[in-house]
């Protein structure tokens, strides 16, 4: 299980990758792993100002479809692109190029460390 050190993580399942004033979203690796084969991501909150803890999207698989949670308070900035013609992307490289929203910060809350990341799934 892939658990890179320089992010942090939710109880969700979300990583974030924190640039200065900005941050990268998207789902671990576990999670991708759980869901199975990924179909379609869809973001709707581009330019919204969401709370932590709200959904930002979603995201389907072959056999169900999940909700995605902010895992940070913040503006959605950007939605990868990428995704709509590849969702793939979020299952062969989910800390990569299936990254899945781009965000402005206004309030990071409680992020788990990589260690206790690893501790919630049983690493």
């Amino acid at each position: 299980m892939n658990i890179p050190d320089n992010l942090l993580y939710t109880e969700d399942h979300e990583w974030v990758r924190v640039e200065g004033d900005e941050a990268y979203i998207g789902i671990t690796d576990f999670a991708q792993g759980e869901l199975g084969d990924i179909v379609y991501v869809e973001v709707e909150t581009e330019g919204e100002e969401l709370e932590q803890g709200a959904v930002f999207g979603t995201v389907e698989a072959v056999k169900t479809v999940s909700d995605l949670f902010m895992p940070i308070a913040g503006e959605v900035l950007e939605f990868n692109s990428e995704l709509e013609g590849s969702p793939e992307l979020v299952n062969s490289d989910p800390y990569g190029d299936g990254w899945m929203i781009k965000v402005k910060i206004s309030d990071k809350g409680d992020l788990l460390s990589p260690e206790a990341y690893k501790e919630l799934i049983g690493q």
